[in-house]
């Protein structure tokens, strides 16, 4: 008797504590679903074509997964101009989704790199239908300065378990550039050429793990435009700041996709008399240098 007694109490302190157990239904907050269009092409200069890929997806609420959507059309328009302003040309094409259902949208074989890459000023144009909404964004190719060297590092910034990878590139001072670095494992950052125009530049990335032996890295830089280096900083502060399950975001970053539905011109790609009705995402057409390490 006495040595089943502990076990006894055990069962009564159970029951109390089980009995005092409430269900606490938490309201969550609950929007309209918004259209995501991830619409970045990163051009190989080296290559004959750069592929053209659109992949949408849409917000859902709380706890539930993003969701894969597919557009009624997905059209591109290149809007070809001389130095002087004489309008060259305009083309329209298509894009169509790779697999029914996949919600990703591509032209074949892509575009051809040449077109980036001439004296004249190409300006593109992604015109999207969705749900009966139509939606534009427009943007021109950015270069980006090329990648020299890629090294790993000994040091460490805080602790011994960072991986310290060195990256030197050079910038060109012909114009004001703006870089956005895509260190693999979904980590980027931005830079842009106010300290260092026209110089060789050279920084170390840690990462805060220690990367295997024999594992690859792949670090790339992409060129940027303000509009683009502003999008991508703001994504990347909000990213890093800790935030709880029920915690509001500081602000809903915005892309340059704008809901133009019953707009009569498409020049107008905004939508500033609608703040509430936006996408969220980005178009751009971007150069990429890369360089791929292996860890020792």
């Amino acid at each position: 008797m006495i040595k089943s007694r502990p076990f006894f109490f055990l069962l009564i302190l159970s029951g109390i504590v089980l009995a005092c157990e409430d269900v606490i239904e938490v309201a969550v907050p609950t929007t309209k679903p918004r259209l995501i269009v991830d619409a970045l092409m990163r051009v190989d200069t080296t290559q004959q074509f750069f592929d053209v890929a659109v992949k949408v997806s849409e917000t859902t609420n709380f706890f539930e997964e993003i969701a894969v959507t597919t557009l009624e059309e997905a059209t591109m328009i290149f809007t070809t101009t001389r130095k002087d302003g004489l309008v060259l040309g305009t083309g329209v094409v298509p894009l169509m989704e790779v697999n029914p259902g996949s919600g990703v949208y591509v032209l074949e074989p892509g575009i051809e790199t040449a077109t980036v890459l001439g004296e004249d000023d190409v300006l593109f144009t992604l015109i999207l239908e969705h749900k009966g909404r139509k939606y534009a964004a427009q943007t021109r190719y950015v270069p980006a300065a090329e990648i020299l060297d890629v090294v790993q590092g000994s040091d460490t910034l805080f602790d011994d378990e960072e991986t310290e990878v060195v990256i030197t590139f050079k910038d060109d001072s012909a114009i004001d550039n703006f870089y956005i670095f895509d260190l693999d494992f979904n980590k980027f950052l931005v830079s842009e050429d106010a300290f260092y125009n026209g110089q060789e530049f050279q920084f170390s990335y840690f990462y805060d793990k220690n990367l295997n032996s024999g594992q690859e890295v792949t670090i790339s830089i992409l060129g940027a435009d303000r509009t683009f280096y502003n999008y991508m900083d703001e994504l990347i502060t909000q990213s890093e700041q800790p935030q709880g399950p029920f915690q509001t975001p500081v602000s809903t970053v915005r892309g340059n996709v704008f809901d133009i539905t019953g707009l009569d011109n498409i020049n107008i790609v905004d939508n500033a008399e609608r703040p509430n009705d936006f996408p969220l995402g980005y178009f751009g057409i971007v150069q990429e240098f890369k360089k791929t390490i292996t860890i020792q």
